[in-house]
């Protein structure tokens, strides 16, 4: 994981790098972030032109693409380490949409963490509020 920002009580917003991170996120959470993050990766993969038709580079530079291409998945964790809420984000941070903020068991998030979510967006410079961001409202 790396470290994104701090939020308020406390609590600080993680990114996800690793396919085993995106899998632990979602045993902990009981959630399916494990499948949005090999999807979004696949995609990224599969977007991937080598810069050279030298067999041995044609890999030189294509986690950095991958990286900068699919969405960004985070994670909001407590001073212990315990997962609160996952997010996955456009690549960069960059326009709100395609957002999803979810927390445990795909439950609302936002009456227990809206601050938290505030500075995730303030950090990124986006809005991400429960409207554009929760998929599952009523």
């Amino acid at each position: 994981m790396e470290y994104v920002c701090d939020a308020p009580n406390n609590l600080t917003w993680f990114r996800l790098l690793t396919e085993g991170e995106a899998v632990a996120e979602s045993l902990e959470m009981r959630h399916a972030v494990e499948k949005h993050y090999r999807r979004e990766r696949e995609r990224a993969v599969e977007s991937f032109h080598p810069s050279t038709s030298v067999f041995i580079e044609q890999d030189i530079n294509k986690e950095a693409h991958i990286r900068r291409s699919m969405p960004m998945f985070l994670t909001l964790r407590n001073e212990d380490g315990k997962a609160l809420v996952t997010a996955m984000l456009s690549a960069k941070g960059r326009g709100s949409g395609g957002c999803i903020i979810v927390g445990p068991g795909n439950a609302d998030p936002y009456p227990q963490h809206a601050a938290a979510i505030g500075a995730l967006g303030d950090h990124f410079r986006i809005t991400l509020d429960r409207t554009s961001c929760y998929p599952y409202r009523r």
